[in-house]
């Protein structure tokens, strides 16, 4: 079956891929199977892709696996293009504030060097 990607992802710098890169088997596969649900459907559920507010336009890529709960956090580009940027397990109820701040750095070093 071929599909039809209506979005691309870009991964910024290694934060997000060395994230992915120690996790367990199965929630690599989820998360790339939320990777591609996000590329390939026009509505996505916020149960799996969600804006946080009060940001500068950064979205949270949503993983659960069992009890466990995995973030990834990213912000689109010109439109139909998705940044990721860095990923996290969640441990509390809340996300984390130095997580949000991160990709908030990382937004802001992506837009600057792509300026220059």
């Amino acid at each position: 079956m071929k599909e039809n990607f209506i979005r691309n992802i870009f991964y910024y710098k290694s934060f997000y891929l060395d994230f992915f890169g120690k996790l367990k088997p199965e929630v690599k596969k989820k998360f790339n199977w939320t990777l591609q649900l996000i590329s390939t459907i026009d509505r996505v559920p916020e149960k799996y892709f969600k804006h946080i507010t009060g940001s500068t336009g950064l979205f949270e890529v949503r993983v659960e696996v069992g009890s466990d709960i995995y973030r990834a956090f990213s912000f689109f580009d010109k439109g139909q293009l998705i940044i990721v940027v860095n990923g996290f397990q969640k441990k509390t109820q809340k996300t984390p504030k130095n997580e949000i701040e991160l990709a908030e750095k990382l937004k802001k070093q992506y837009f600057d060097e792509k300026d220059k």
